[in-house]
């Protein structure tokens, strides 16, 4: 569901018609018809609209929080981003991104306030991670020997995901696909471990 579909289905459950939404929020019944068309993403009068609708600015725009009879209650504390592999390779740099400019998705665990999730790419972590697949990476979190972890590398301009593999004084990045080549990638001051995997959650 987008903002669109979130405002037209508060409208109807409150039983208004698009007019009478445009004169609570004072705009015209034509800026509420391109809004729920899918026209407008992005509402210069958001906190008005959210006024109207007795629901949050939050809930529009990401869908934050839980719909009970219009009523909504934002919960964004327990939504993490979900950004690219890139802005992984630079999460620490980064530490966060206009709230517009990303997806939200529910956190079902404790984790730190600079946890962010990525999609997995390609094959390499076969069979026990799928393409497309969401994994919950927390920077903060202790790493160990057989720690799921997505990790820079110093010649690369983007992270990876692997398992950080330690064997006494070398540690290693390995991929899990048994048919993928050079599974195990030895690093030694040439890589920066951005975050251990705390949770997954299976594409659809």
């Amino acid at each position: 569901m987008d903002i669109a579909e979130r405002v037209k289905r508060l409208r109807k459950a409150l039983g208004m018609t698009q007019y009478e939404l445009a004169d609570l929020v004072s705009t015209a019944q034509t800026s509420i018809q391109k809004l729920e068309r899918g026209d407008t993403k992005n509402p210069r009068n958001i906190e008005a609209l959210a006024k109207a609708l007795q629901t949050t600015p939050e809930f529009l725009r990401f869908g934050v929080g839980e719909l009970d009879n219009a009523t909504v209650v934002a919960s964004a504390g327990n939504y993490l981003p979900l950004i690219s592999m890139v802005q992984a390779g630079v999460w620490t740099e980064i530490q966060e991104l206009p709230p517009l400019d990303v997806e939200l998705y529910p956190c079902p665990i404790k984790c730190s306030q600079h946890s962010f999730i990525v999609r997995v790419e390609g094959e390499s972590m076969l069979p026990r991670f799928e393409e497309g697949d969401l994994i919950y990476v927390d920077p903060d979190a202790q790493v160990e020997n057989g720690s799921y972890v997505v990790a820079r590398l110093d010649d690369e301009n983007q992270a990876t995901f692997k398992q950080l593999i330690i064997d006494g004084n070398k540690k290693y990045l390995k991929a899990l696909n048994p048919d993928w080549p050079n599974k195990f990638v030895e690093i030694n001051g040439n890589c920066t471990i951005v975050g251990k995997v705390v949770f997954t959650g299976k594409a659809l």
